[in-house]
């Protein structure tokens, strides 16, 4: 049987992904904004540690992304290779350096969902939807530019979990972006055996790696942010208390490693 990941299959093809590299380009709305220092805390995976400078930092991001494998087959199959997504990531200190970790995150693609889960994403199903521009002048599309608005949203479920807006002002000369800091996640896969549910066959903390990471200009501007609540969430314990700066950008990057910081197995999982 072939494939990197499951389903196997005689000839491989089933499988939810194929092997790295994977080839990533992306449109990026974000908010950078300061939430609850407690609820930030509480979030915060074994190994990290509050940010004594930005103990309540977090920033959301809202991505339109684009993917390819080493064959590249998708970028005439664009099913296969187009996928919507959203995430938070949240201020820590891993052995004395500034990081981020990721406590949620949407995506509504299942291929997406299992190469999130292998890297440590801990990805579910929902729906994002972002303002896109196009390169006309038109009132249906806004430009990257001066006085550009976008806006974003998350709902899972049925039900509404975030939204934001952005109104474009200058390019940013201290943009906040996807890798400014270190981005550090848990692999965690339980075991259904009995008497064994508490302990884990993979429980590692690890560093992701964003390769050849490139950038357009980061537009910057003033920006909202709200979460909701839903019964099958807990992304609104991560509500702002207020709201810093957006930012609008274009990345491109390739993922085909990551780093085990430290191997969590045998610890209780918290």
């Amino acid at each position: 049987m072939l494939g990197f990941s499951v389903p196997r299959s005689p000839q491989g093809r089933a499988a939810l992904t194929p092997p790295p590299p994977w080839f990533y380009a992306g449109n990026l709305l974000l908010v950078d904004y300061g939430a609850d220092p407690e609820a930030v805390a509480a979030v915060l995976p074994p190994g990290l540690t509050p940010d004594p400078d930005d103990p309540g930092g977090a920033v959301a991001f809202f991505v339109d992304w684009q993917y390819a494998s080493t064959s590249g087959h998708e970028r005439t199959d664009p099913v296969l290779s187009q996928y919507h997504e959203f995430f938070v990531l949240v201020n820590a200190v891993h052995d004395r350096v500034k990081v981020q970790t990721c406590p949620y995150i949407y995506v509504d693609r299942d291929t997406s969902m299992a190469r999130g889960w292998i890297q440590g994403w801990p990805k579910k199903l929902g729906q994002v939807h972002t303002t896109r521009p196009f390169p006309l002048p038109s009132p249906a599309a806004p430009q990257v530019a001066p006085g550009g608005q976008f806006g974003a949203s998350l709902s899972a479920n049925g039900r509404r979990l975030a939204e934001a807006t952005l109104n474009l002002e200058r390019v940013s000369a201290d943009p906040v972006f996807l890798g400014r800091r270190p981005i550090i996640n848990v692999r965690y896969f339980p075991r259904l055996t009995a008497g064994q549910h508490n302990q884990p066959a993979v429980h590692e903390l690890v560093k992701s790696l964003l390769s050849g990471a490139t950038r357009t200009d980061i537009w910057e501007g003033p920006a909202t942010l709200a979460y909701f609540p839903a019964p099958d969430a807990e992304l609104d314990a991560l509500a702002p208390r207020h709201v810093r700066r957006g930012y609008r950008y274009s990345t491109a990057f390739q993922v085909d490693d990551l780093h085990v910081l430290t191997d969590l197995t045998g610890q209780q999982p918290q």
